[in-house]
């Protein structure tokens, strides 16, 4: 834990790591000065992360009804700045206007507007997005998934590890200053899953098309604590 007090508080659930492999020279260009590309055995990786939030509140702050659950989709990759490796988010879709506009506003992150159905029935969760934010690029997700057999252990060095252990993030602000924040939670409680994906353009802004099998990971859920961003100087 940092020496700083945590800004916001949230729980994950019912989370879907959707993992595709993608050549480093296609994603590379794509990022802000100041961010490179962080890749596995020379492997760089495009994720797709659809879950919900519950308890979403600054410190000190209740719950609000309405506000503090909603579903929330991001699209994915792994850098490293000033030599500390993290999570570089080209989108994060949710249904929450209030929350869209606090992030993009406190936290640099490219948070759009997006109607969003979701349920969850049998162990399978069903999943779609349409984003609405004014001026974004469009984008869609249905799918469905389920984790599978027992829970595992991500061995350190491991591609599991490395596609989920990532305690920061990174954003730029609009004059191009990059910023890190750090996430708090425990191990992920990783099982295998299997998913349907119907559709997914999430990447087309970026002139890019998902093609093949993902790798899939699920998480059932995981409370988590947020830092306020600092700049990367």
């Amino acid at each position: 834990m940092s020496s700083r007090p945590w800004a916001l508080r949230m729980s994950w659930h019912d989370l879907c790591f959707m993992h595709w492999p993608v050549p480093p020279e296609v994603l590379a260009p794509t990022l802000p000065r100041g961010v490179e590309l962080d890749t596995y055995d020379g492997q760089a990786w495009l994720g797709v992360v659809p879950f919900t939030m519950t308890g979403v509140a600054p410190r000190g702050v209740p719950d609000v009804p309405g506000v503090s659950t909603f579903p929330e989709l991001n699209l994915r990759t792994y850098v490293t700045a000033g030599g500390t490796g993290g999570v570089w988010f080209y989108s994060l879709d949710a249904a929450n206007p209030l929350a869209v506009r606090l992030a993009r506003a406190l936290f640099h992150l490219p948070y759009f507007d997006a109607r969003m159905w979701t349920s969850r029935e049998g162990g399978v969760t069903r999943y779609a997005s349409l984003r609405t934010h004014a001026g974004a690029p469009a984008a869609r997700f249905a799918g469905a998934y389920r984790p599978v057999g027992e829970p595992i252990t991500a061995p350190a060095g491991s591609l599991e590890d490395w596609l989920t252990n990532r305690l920061y993030l990174y954003s730029a602000s609009p004059a191009g200053r990059v910023y890190r924040g750090r996430i708090h939670h425990q191990p992920w409680p990783l099982r295998r899953a299997e998913a349907v994906i119907r559709e997914n353009t999430l990447a087309q802004s970026l002139g890019m098309i998902f093609s093949g099998e993902p790798h899939l990971l699920h998480a059932e859920s995981l409370d988590v604590r947020a830092d306020w961003i600092e700049q990367v100087r």
